[in-house]
């Protein structure tokens, strides 16, 4: 008899399918308790797309999960551009997620320009830019494209922060 470890070695595969199980599980709760008001005028509403979505992704998990461990297994990344003896580079990979960490941190206090700004300057900065002057200029500019983006073109308006007025 095997034990349960030595059957599960080599299924990395699993711990993605526990990922794609939670997050469908956390849209559909997330969907279910959304509030909207009766509307004659469309009868599908806006629940619809996130359960869809949520149950995908949890139909997806199961099959996953099912392909594993019956034996399937994802073939190595054989790109021409990755070497896979190397091993990750953390001092690119932990600046590029601080620089979305403080986005996520910044974005409701701050407002999406100046959350955007550290995010776009924060990441050219991770990838190995040194010009910190101009990739803060076109850093800053692209928030406020995006912003404006948002705004004018798909009418959603972005958080404006500690700019509310200004912008």
């Amino acid at each position: 008899m095997t034990s349960l470890s030595s059957r599960l070695k080599g299924r990395s595969e699993l711990g993605v399918a526990a990922l794609l199980g939670a997050v469908g599980a956390f849209v559909l709760f997330d969907a279910v308790r959304l509030v909207v008001p009766y509307s004659q005028s469309d009868p599908v509403g806006p629940k619809a797309l996130p359960v869809i979505v949520g149950a995908l992704l949890l139909v997806c998990a199961v099959m996953l999960a099912v392909n594993v461990v019956r034996g399937g297994h994802a073939d190595a990344e054989a790109g021409e551009d990755v070497d896979l003896s190397h091993p990750s580079d953390w001092k690119t990979v932990l600046p590029l997620a601080l620089a979305f960490i403080a986005n996520i941190l910044l974005i409701d206090w701050a407002g999406w320009v100046i959350s955007g700004t550290v995010l776009f300057w924060g990441s050219v900065w991770a990838l190995g830019s040194r010009h910190y002057v101009r990739d803060g200029l076109i850093s800053l500019a692209l928030a406020l494209l995006t912003f404006y983006g948002f705004y004018l073109g798909l009418g959603i308006a972005l958080p404006a922060g500690l700019l509310e007025g200004i912008l």
